[in-house]
């Protein structure tokens, strides 16, 4: 059995299954823009973690961080920032995203290992 690389790529995994099922789960049914939004981004991600999860590679990693990154500005570009739901769950997703892509990204010395070389 193969052993897993990264657990972040489970936990990207997971917001990715979170942000489908989200819009339902939470009662977001407009603008409709939001669920779109949730279901396309969190059905990207599901692919990208899932696709790390067996053939690790740093480009996901990057794509994750961007899904974040997007994840974050969303309401405001959209327009969904005054839904307090709908805003609170991309703001959550998206940081905790891009805290897990950067984790990754700094600590994998295949990937950069940034982080080891600042504090190390």
């Amino acid at each position: 059995m193969k052993r897993i690389k990264h657990w972040q790529d489970l936990v990207s995994a997971l917001i990715g299954v979170w942000l489908i099922v989200s819009p339902w789960a939470l009662g977001i049914h407009e603008p409709l823009a939001t669920v779109g939004n949730f279901v396309a981004i969190g059905a990207v991600m599901l692919a990208f973690a899932l696709g790390a999860l067996f053939v690790p590679e740093a480009w996901e990693e990057w794509s994750e961080l961007a899904l974040g990154l997007w994840l974050i500005a969303s309401p405001w570009v959209l327009g969904f920032a005054g839904v307090p739901l709908a805003l609170q769950n991309a703001l959550f997703c998206g940081i905790v995203q891009v805290i897990l892509a950067l984790w990754v990204l700094g600590t994998d010395d295949e990937y950069g290992g940034w982080l080891h070389r600042l504090t190390g």
